[in-house]
Order: C-alpha cells, then structure tokens, then sequence
C-alpha cells in the first residue's frame, strides 16, 4: 500500500509538470510508462485500494445510462458581447461613470465548453456544465479523463473554479484523419468536437478525444482573503490548475485595445481556437459595486474578433410573421459554410436594413455569424450584380391573412387579432421551455396541430385528450409519444405563477419581470386588480411595463382566457418558499464564510432560506449575520469593519436547533 501511494503522489506529480507547467523534470517518459503499468497492476490486485486521484482515472472507462443534473449555487453567467472598439470605450465609460477608474485582466476567449470543477478537501468531486446557467449536467466521469484537470490539489480545501474543455486544432485533426480512414463523418470545428467529447456517456471515448482545459475563474475570491482577479488566477495557478501565460493586467482602454489586436494577428498561430478577448475589472470591491444584470455581471465583457466572411447567393426574401405581429424580412441562401456550420437563411432585420445595404434578390452577398452564432447579410458584392434586379420592397400586406400592416418605429405589424400565424407563434411561447415548458410540442407539431383543429388558443392545449385518438392518425405519433405529451401538459399545470406569466405574452414581461410580479402580488386576481401606480413603484418595474399589464388584464378576452385556464386545473399562485412560522432567521440576510466542518456551504444556504432567511454573497451594510468558519477571509474583515454580527459554526449550528 505504502508502494502504491508513493506511485500515485509520483505519476501525478509528473502529469502536473508535464501537463500544467509544460516543464517535465520528475520523470522521463520510460519511467512514466514503466510507473503507471506497475500501478494499474497494484490496483488489478488490490481494487479496494483505488484512490480517487488516482491518475487511471484519466484512462476512462465509466459508462453512464444519462447524464444527472447539477445546479450552481452560484449561476454561471454569459458575458455581454462587444464588437468594436467604440463599444469598448462605452464599456469603460459605463464603469467610469461609477466613480471606478479601473484596471482590466485580459483573457484569450477560448471557443470551447464551460465547465464548474468542484472540489472538497482538495480532491475532485464533481465537474459539471454551464447548462442554462442554473442547472447544467454532471460530467464528472468525464472531466477526470482531461489530464490538464487535477483530481488532488496542492492543498486540503473546498473550492469551485470554473474554466473552458477544448479541443486543440492538431488533435481535431489528427480525430478528423482517423474518421475519414473509417468512414465516419467529420467533425466540423474544434467547439462542437469538444462539447460532443464531453457529452460522451462512455468516458473512454472521451479520454482518447485529449481534450483540454484552461481555468479562468474563482466564483467566491472573497472567502480565501483575494482582493483581484489577478490575485485569484495566481491562486489557482498555485492550488495546481493550469491557467492561461496570455493573460495580463493592464491600465487602461488603450491598453485593452492594444492587447486585442496584439492577439488577433496571434490567433491563427494558437494550437487553439479563439473567438475574442475577454475583459474583466481587476478589483473584487470594484464587481460589488458595479454588480449583475440578470444575464451579466456588468464588470466584464467579451470582445468577439470579425467573424469569418463568406459569400453566396441570395435566391429570395421571405417575410415572417411573429407572436407580437411583427413582419420580418429574411434572405433564403445557397447553401454555405460559415464558421463550420451550414447556413441556408439569415435574419434582414426590417426595412431601412434592406434599403440601407440595397439588398436585392438575384444579389451575390456576404454572409457572417455575428458573434460567430447568429448568421446576418453583412453587404453586397455590387461588382456581381446583374443588370435587371429589382430594388427592395417591403411588403404592404401580412404573408398569411392578407391584412394591412402598421408601421411602428422601424418595424411593420399584422394588427389583426384573427391572424393565424400570430396564433402559432403565440401557442409556441407559451409551451416553450422557459415558460410552460410542455415537452413534445415542436414548431411544427403546434402548427399542424393548428391547421388540424385541434389546438386554436392556447386553451385548447388542455383539451387535447379530446383528441386521442384523432392523434394517432398523424404519422410520428405513437402511443407513448401521446402519451408523454398529455403527460407533459397535465404536469404544466403545476407550474408557479411566473411561468404562466411569462408564457401568456404580455407586451415587455420577460422572465425576470414574471418572476418580480409573482412574487410580488402572489396571485393573479391580486394582479389583475392592481393599479399603474401600484405596478410603476415596484424595483425593475417601470412605466412602460406597468402600463402594458393594466392594458393587458383590461382587455375582456385575456381576462377569458384566464378564467379558461383556472377551469382547467392550471396554478395562477406563486409556489415560491413560504415560512409558516417566524424564526431568527426570518427576513435577515445572511453570509457565509470560510470553511464550516460539520455541514457543508449547500446545506447551509438550504436551511437557511427554509427558515426564512436569505443567502448573499457578499458584505454589504444590508447584511445582518455573517457565519465564519476556518480561514475566514475579506468578508469577515468587511462584518468587523461594519460592526455586522458574527457567528462562528457551533453558535450557528445551536440557531438552527
């Protein structure tokens, strides 16, 4: 045992050189070889013994019936995109304005999948992807195979770092060589081999992928006594993980510019892809006090390079109708590659767009994925225009019901409220995933449906069981496909008030404003009742919002409709957690700090808000309580410096009993 120990400490001090410092110095490559046959023989005998940083778990070989899900305690938020340098300078200037002068940390974007690596007493215990940000899947089996991931650190602590899997240009390569021998399709770019290396049940087929990472992020500096980003990239660098050398901290806006074009003339010389730079505020007050939208921390962004250009042809413009009416143009493409991914439409926006560009049918034109996501017409290869194209012309009537569009601002609207494909759109809403989230309904699934009878408003929905077994008629729907639908729309109606809200497709009420009236008001007939002034003093609300849910709830057919959906069983209350009784914890806000013995960070933030209380991460005035635990850092500090009361683990564990 003491044998196969002092291998494990030795092998994976070599994987750490080699992989992480690129600097191999314990052991040359014939030792490596003979040391890890001789460890997989100690563990062939002695099974028992298998320690979870043994460095075999790189090999792979778990394989998974589904992936589990996995929620962030702390969500893992997206970066507001910048592509120029004009919005670079309003970037600063927005940071400015809160009286910060800041520095900045610059970092190569990777074109790769995030990843949350969870770590307890130093060894690995989870790996988990980004998802919607809240929820995202278990790929721990996986993630060991990535030798650039260490299964023990440096030092016995609990930590969460987050960073991006990739895949580097020459194994894609070198896969791609090995598929084409077999027969196999491609693999079109390094991302999406990455993220479908990842997502690999079987954990051997992602091992022999080489897959790799880089670690860029510590969700809760405060709690080890960091004061910047860049102190916490040297933190982690420290504990073992691999960070990226182009990183640097400079001084200003200029400098950030400098550095982005530095590395773009770079990137085609990176054994890796990029897509941009991402900056971040270097001071942790500084993110404080500069705080998050629902989506970003305003503290960062990510410059995205020029996306790759690409010409075709534009064979026709179609026009589109949406859920709120709106009439849009779209180009119908030959068929082109961009970025790795097959583009045949592209979004023209609205009319002063066409006319702008002079965008006609007939016309060769530019294609790009702005953001390398979303395809757009960039210009027109005026020399490659034929002599009889017709200039743009935006239609004057709706494509589906022949009605007079409305102009408003720069858009054009079908006003008819009989209009059928403002119907579909509607009906598609209302199932999707972010609202009532009813499996099974595909666009065109809602559609046929629609031009079959069966589902007209959205009401209709819940009577779909009067039409079993007219169902089984339409090709693709089995029994069980049935079945799981009913299934998915009697579950739906379980669902809390901020769903419904949502999916009903009031004008302005996004995810996050349903959430805020949910909560807010309770109930809907609380909601229906309310008044404008009511709604317009609420945080985050505002006058057009306010003014759009008093139009809403006085319009008789939505007030119908409501009724409706009460008679058919749906939940109109917010299920959010209740406290029935008072408790010390109720109403106060609480932090928690350092390292607690007998219950880990989870759970205390679990009974916390059970009883009542809220959980922040971090020290404010607002504040009432902080729990420290072991190696309390900045945020005790901050609790002594504001006279906030403090209590260490023994009198927290005594409140809760």
């Amino acid at each position: 045992m003491d044998r196969y120990n002092e291998l494990v400490e030795l092998i994976n001090l070599a994987n750490y050189e080699y992989h992480i410092l690129d600097n191999p110095t314990t052991l040359t490559d014939a030792e490596y070889d003979n040391y890890l046959r001789e460890l997989y023989k100690i563990e062939e005998d002695h099974p028992d013994w298998v320690r979870s940083d043994s460095p075999t778990h790189k090999i792979g070989g778990v394989i998974l019936d589904k992936f589990e899900k996995v929620t962030h305690n702390i969500p893992m938020m997206s970066l507001s995109d910048v592509f120029n340098e004009d919005e670079l300078i309003e970037f600063d200037k927005r940071i400015k304005k809160e009286g910060i002068n800041p520095k900045y940390v610059c970092e190569l974007k990777i074109d790769g999948l995030s990843v949350s690596l969870k770590y307890e007493n130093g060894v690995l215990v989870s790996g988990a992807t980004r998802g919607d940000g809240v929820t995202g899947e278990d790929i721990t089996h996986n993630v060991k195979t990535i030798k650039q991931v260490p299964l023990k650190l440096s030092k016995p602590i609990d930590i969460e770092v987050r960073g991006e899997i990739y895949m580097s240009k020459s194994t894609l390569e070198k896969l791609n060589k090995e598929r084409e021998e077999n027969g196999e399709p491609l693999l079109k770019n390094c991302r999406n081999a990455a993220a479908g290396s990842v997502r690999q049940l079987d954990s051997k087929v992602a091992a022999k992928r080489n897959l790799e990472v880089w670690i860029y992020h510590l969700p809760d500096p405060e709690d080890y006594g960091i004061k910047t980003h860049e102190e916490a990239l040297e933190f982690m660098a420290d504990l073992g993980f691999r960070v990226n050398p182009n990183n640097k901290l400079v001084n200003s806006i200029d400098e950030v510019i400098e550095f982005i074009n530095e590395k773009n003339e770079l990137r085609p010389s990176l054994p890796y892809d990029i897509d941009g730079v991402v900056i971040k505020v270097n001071d942790l007050d500084d993110h404080e006090k500069l705080g998050n939208t629902i989506r970003y921390p305003k503290w960062a962004c990510a410059y995205k390079f020029p996306a790759e250009v690409v010409q075709t042809k534009l064979k026709d413009i179609k026009f589109t109708v949406g859920r709120t009416g709106q009439v849009t143009p779209n180009a119908i493409l030959e068929p082109v590659m961009v970025m790795g991914s097959l583009i045949s439409k592209a979004t023209l926006h609205n009319e002063e767009y066409c006319i702008t560009k002079d965008i006609r049918v007939g016309d060769t034109v530019r294609i790009i994925k702005a953001g390398d996501v979303i395809p757009r017409v960039e210009s027109v290869v005026l020399e490659m225009r034929k002599e009889n194209s017709t200039p743009f012309e935006f239609v004057k009537t709706c494509p589906i019901c022949g009605s007079d569009l409305i102009k408003r601002d720069a858009a054009y609207y079908c006003v008819n409220e009989a209009c059928s494909k403002k119907d579909i759109e509607g009906l598609i809403h209302f199932v999707s995933r972010d609202t009532m989230n009813i499996d099974g309904f595909g666009d065109a699934t809602l559609e046929d449906f629609y031009n079959l009878g069966f589902v007209k408003k959205i009401s209709d929905i819940y009577r779909l069981d009067n039409y079993k077994e007219e169902l089984k008629l339409i090709e693709g729907f089995g029994e069980k496909s049935i079945t799981n639908l009913l299934d998915s729309i009697e579950e739906s109606k379980k669902n809390s008030l901020e769903k419904l809200l949502f999916a009903l497709g009031i004008r302005y009420v996004g995810k996050k404003t349903a959430k805020i009236l949910a909560k807010e008001f309770g109930d809907i007939d609380n909601l229906k009742i309310t008044t404008y002034d009511r709604l317009n003093s609420i945080y985050d609300v505002g006058e057009v919002i306010a003014q759009s849910v008093v139009d809403y709830f006085k319009d008789e057919n939505n007030l119908k409709l409501i009724d409706e959906l009460k008679e058919l069983g749906l939940n109109m209350t917010y299920l959010g957690k209740e406290v029935s009784e008072e408790t010390i914890f109720t109403g106060k806000t609480f932090v928690l700090t350092g390292t607690l013995d007998s219950i880990t960070r989870d759970d205390a933030k679990e009974k916390i808000e059970s009883l009542g209380g809220n959980c922040s991460g971090s020290v404010s005035k607002k504040t009432n309580v902080v729990i420290a635990g072991h190696d309390a850092g900045s945020k005790l500090s901050k609790a002594l410096e504001l006279g906030i009361e403090i209590w260490d683990e023994e009198k927290f564990l005594e409140m809760l009993k």
